[in-house]
């Protein structure tokens, strides 16, 4: 492809996309593909001459669309947000573009200077302790995902129990972690990961709202201390999956900070919410993390992959992760004066990931995302009001930000039914959990183009789709 006929197809892309977005509303929410049906239409081998970019685009069209659950469509009300914006498209175009491998400072310079910037920013935006900024001793660093920071900082917490000893022999079997049992499920794979294994998880019960009980925490810390075990690592929760339950950050770092326990904060969809001052009190008690991700892949309108990772002190995340073979050695590595980030993470390798969240920050503007925050959080409120207005459903657990969970008042098969028919219908998309071992619809509203007229017919169409589920055949 030379360089005109990127151009000429690069603009047949970018329009492309542009009617992707200004037509979504137009296909069936959830994909109506069936196991094997792409594989199905596709050549048993690959083409051995190359084909014009006209079929290949066309076929995007015939054979990709079918088999697409549209999350950019604003009825997207499942799992959680995972939306984007046409300035992270452009930003993330232009890392493709750019090809950069920001492993080292040396081989792009502004890759990881960007990041850096752009995570101090993000300190300031959310109002998280400075101890998190890049200038002391700690710093931020984009991560994939939530699951790979997790494994971070459980990494992190292990070097900082183990020293120098756990490179050479590997993890202490005496160590051991906790989390409440509505925690997500990236932190029994990172136990799996690291090579702890899952019995040495300890899954601590929550109260009535589904939050971490910071009394049974402590119990069982004791516990395992006059069993001879060493509390290493706490995973704390902002806005659990299930229903956006917000753990007790400052009880909980005071029992780790009693125990030497390093603490960590997912608040990987609910973290965005901070942008706002009026949410921020969801982080009381932050200042005693250790680390800290949120993923502005949900909620802050940033394609995915995009987790921002804080640690406080980058020491132990440095000894627990640096290699430095001989290939990878430069002067300004050995100066001491710059950040190599593979230091940071599991690869080597990174991409620019900072360029499209650069570019979302400033297109949108600090007062421009909250407002987006904002009014997704108004609907949620609205949405919540109307189910406790109808007698035939009822919210499973008060609203929070923007995720309600309720149930119709049937049971578990009236819920499983509706949940099927909503989703079969393609009219709207949502998801489900068990909360207190009940079937619960889980409705999250965060789409970078839902608007109230969109809420308002889901909210009709589940009303209606559960009175003709109810009336006599």
């Amino acid at each position: 492809m030379t360089p005109e006929e990127f151009r000429r197809h690069g603009r047949e892309v970018i329009d492309w996309i542009a009617d992707y977005i200004e037509q979504v509303e137009r296909y069936p929410v959830h994909s109506r593909a069936r196991p094997g049906d792409l594989r199905e239409a596709l050549p048993e081998t690959a083409p051995r001459a190359g084909e014009p970019f006209e079929d290949i685009l066309a076929d995007v069209d015939r054979l990709i669309l079918p088999g697409i659950t549209h999350w950019q469509s604003p009825s997207f009300f499942g799992f959680y947000p995972a939306n984007t914006s046409p300035p992270s498209i452009l930003g993330e175009l232009l890392s493709a573009g750019l090809g950069v491998q920001g492993m080292l400072w040396t081989t792009s310079p502004a890759c990881t200077e960007l990041e850096q910037h752009v995570l101090d920013w993000l300190v300031e935006m959310l109002d998280l302790p400075k101890k998190f900024l890049s200038s002391g001793s700690g710093g931020g660093v984009i991560q994939d995902t939530a699951s790979s920071a997790v494994l971070c900082a459980l990494l992190a917490a292990c070097y900082r129990h183990g020293g120098a000893n756990g490179r050479s022999a590997g993890i202490d079997r005496r160590l051991v972690a906790y989390a409440s049992d509505q925690a997500h499920s990236s932190i029994e794979k990172a136990l799996l990961v690291a090579g702890m294994g899952t019995g040495r998880l300890r899954k601590i019960e929550t109260d009535d709202g589904f939050a971490m009980r910071a009394d049974c925490l402590a119990e069982r810390m004791a516990a395992d201390v006059a069993d001879g075990l060493v509390p290493a690592f706490v995973c704390a929760t902002v806005g659990t999956t299930s229903s956006a339950a917000v753990d007790p950050l400052e009880s909980i770092g005071e029992i780790c900070c009693r125990h030497g326990a390093w603490l960590h904060v997912d608040a990987a969809m609910a973290g965005t919410a901070a942008l706002c001052p009026e949410f921020r009190g969801m982080h009381d008690g932050l200042e005693a993390a250790d680390s800290y991700a949120f993923n502005p892949h949900k909620w802050m309108f940033v394609n995915f992959d995009c987790d921002c990772f804080f640690v406080a002190d980058r020491g132990p995340l440095l000894e627990a992760l640096s290699i430095l073979p001989e290939y990878l050695r430069n002067q300004a590595t050995q100066s001491g004066q710059v950040v190599d980030f593979r230091d940071w993470q599991v690869p080597l390798g990174r991409r620019f990931r900072a360029l499209k969240l650069w570019f979302v920050i400033r297109s949108f503007g600090v007062e421009g995302l909250q407002e987006k925050i904002r009014g997704h959080v108004a609907l949620a409120e609205e949405f919540a009001g109307w189910v406790e207005a109808d007698e035939s459903f009822e919210l499973a657990v008060p609203r929070s930000l923007n995720l309600v969970c309720f149930r119709h008042g049937g049971g578990d098969d009236v819920n499983q039914q509706l949940l099927d028919a909503l989703n079969d219908s393609g009219q709207v998309f949502l998801t489900h959990t068990r909360l207190e071992n009940r079937l619960t619809l889980r409705f999250s509203i965060g789409q970078t183009g839902t608007r109230r007229e969109h809420v308002e017919r889901a909210w009709g169409l589940i009303r209606e789709t559960a009175r003709a589920q109810q009336s006599p055949q």
